[in-house]
Parts: C-alpha cells; structure tokens; sequence
C-alpha cells in the first residue's frame, strides 16, 4: 500500500459508515457530491485518502435495522466546537462504478449499510449525474492522527485538503487481501444482474 499524492486528502463520510468500513462491515460508499462542492458533480480527486467522519445530517431512518442505534453512540461528545478532528481510517479506491439506474442500484442493497430509501436519494439527487459507487481498500491506522479544528472541516463537502506537512501513519488493511478480492467480485457480479453461486 502506497500513497503517491503530494497532497493528503479526506473523504467526509457520515461517522456511521466510517465506523462501519473500519470495522469491516462495509467496502463501499456512494457519492454525488456534497452540497458545498467546486463542480457540480462528484469527482475521485485521489485514489488515496483519509476517511473523515462527518457528524452533520446523520438520520437512524436510513439505516438498516442492523445498523441503527449506533449514531448516538457515536454522537456522544461531539460538538462543532471542539478543539480537534480524529482521524483513524485510510482507504483506496480500487474501483470508481458509475451507476445511472434504479435497476443496478438494487442489485447492491446487500452489501451496504443504507435502507433502499436513502440509496435511491443518493441515485435521485442530481439526477442528469451518475451514483459514483467506490469500492474501498480500507486501512485502520495504527494511531489515529489528532488534526487541531479548522472550519474547512465542517460543512456539507465531499473532500477536504490536509497539512502538507502530514506524515502517513502506520496502518493495516481492516481485511485480509483474499477476503477483499472475494467481496469485490461479488459486488461486481451483483452489479451486472449475476449470481456468483451459478458460475460463469
């Protein structure tokens, strides 16, 4: 795992579904773009980048009944206020997959933590864009970066710009190589309408 970029990045993701990728439960997320973006679509500025959890406009509705009951949790002693950002999770995006239909979208509804409500937001949002789809290598750093509070970090964004000066931590890969390859063939499998079980 490297990272060639000159300049580190974050992705805002709902804290939720950071939790859910570095715990392993999850290898995808799902962008158009945040509400407060330089173009009007989303676009992958980086195969590499830090994972950010965003803490504004998280809903428990929107998540499967498995997943909800988390979001309090992690709200506990949040505040737009505080001194610092945590960060504890790297990913690489291995595959950036377009989606355009209701129809592909559906085929992927077991392999996220969302209800089928908010992915067909997501997918409805700016409806002339795609639903960006992005499988995740995803990375658990060994000890999360403390980054001081700067207004750049809240809001509504997909990407966030970090210290140049940034040195990338130590950090292993939440599943085992074989085990991602094996979920990533599934997904793509499911995408095209196949059952992986029925072979080829």
């Amino acid at each position: 795992m490297s990272n060639n970029e000159r300049e580190p990045v974050a992705l805002k993701e709902w804290a939720v579904t950071v939790k859910a990728l570095r715990e392993g439960h999850l290898i995808l997320v799902m962008r158009k773009g945040g509400i407060v973006e330089e173009t009007r679509d989303f676009q992958l500025v980086s195969k590499g980048f830090y994972l950010m959890p965003a803490y504004e406009h998280q809903k428990e509705h929107l998540l499967k009944d498995t997943y909800q009951g988390q979001i309090l949790g992690i709200m506990q002693g949040w505040s737009p206020d505080m001194p610092s950002m945590e960060l504890n999770a790297y990913a690489e995006a291995v595959e950036d997959i377009e989606i355009t239909d209701q129809e592909t979208l559906d085929r992927i509804r077991d392999f996220h933590i969302w209800t089928d409500t908010f992915a067909e937001e997501r997918l409805k949002w700016k409806r002339t864009k795609p639903l960006h789809l992005l499988l995740l290598r995803v990375y658990r750093l060994e000890n999360p970066v403390e980054l001081p509070m700067q207004p750049a970090y809240i809001g509504c964004k997909s990407w966030v710009k970090l210290d140049e000066g940034m040195l990338q931590p130590a950090m292993t890969p939440v599943i085992p190589d074989e085990q991602f390859r094996q979920q990533v063939e599934l997904i793509k499998q499911a995408l095209i309408g196949r059952d992986i079980s029925e072979g080829s």
